[in-house]
């Protein structure tokens, strides 16, 4: 059992480094690559790369916040949130399902801590419009915490169905 334990939490650490990896690279890419604003459209003008800082949280709530409203609320609550998060995940108490995205919160979580603490904000680039459909401009990490918050949601979703 105990080897079991150390190969499910290798995977989670595998799958949390491979979230932030990918976040950290692209947003490199992007540092070193694209002016602030410049746009690069994609995907027949659907997609388009534009990078900006972004030194609040989601949609740049907290933008406004003084300095040390900031370091609480999105340097040190969010690492305390991440740390609480792999603590339970390796209690090994979640479903595989559950355990992945988890892993993908936690990876983006941390991805978009790394930024904070380094550069002061965060690095995002990605923007989608088709038809009346439109996004804030954001990031992978930003892309890993939205698909493990609703992989975990569709897996709640479809567990209550299974027990109706």
């Amino acid at each position: 059992m105990e080897k079991f334990k150390i190969v499910r939490n290798t995977i989670f650490l595998f799958l949390i480094v491979a979230n932030i990896g990918c976040d950290q690279i692209s947003k490199s890419v992007v540092r070193e690559h694209l002016e602030y604003h410049e746009q690069i459209p994609l995907a027949g003008n659907h997609v388009l790369l534009t990078k900006v800082e972004n030194s609040g949280a989601f949609l740049s709530l907290g933008d406004e916040l003084g300095p040390v409203s900031k370091t609480l609320l999105l340097n040190l609550l969010p690492a305390l949130t991440m740390l609480g998060l792999l603590f339970w995940l390796f209690q090994g108490k979640a479903s595989r399902g559950i355990a992945i995205g988890v892993c993908c919160v936690i990876g983006g979580g941390i991805g978009n801590i790394i930024d904070r603490v380094a550069y002061g904000s965060v690095t995002d680039f990605l923007y989608i419009h088709y038809g009346f459909f439109r996004t804030g401009i954001f990031n992978f990490a930003d892309v890993s915490i939205t698909f493990g918050a609703l992989f975990i949601i569709a897996l709640g979703i479809w567990e209550e169905r299974k027990l109706v």
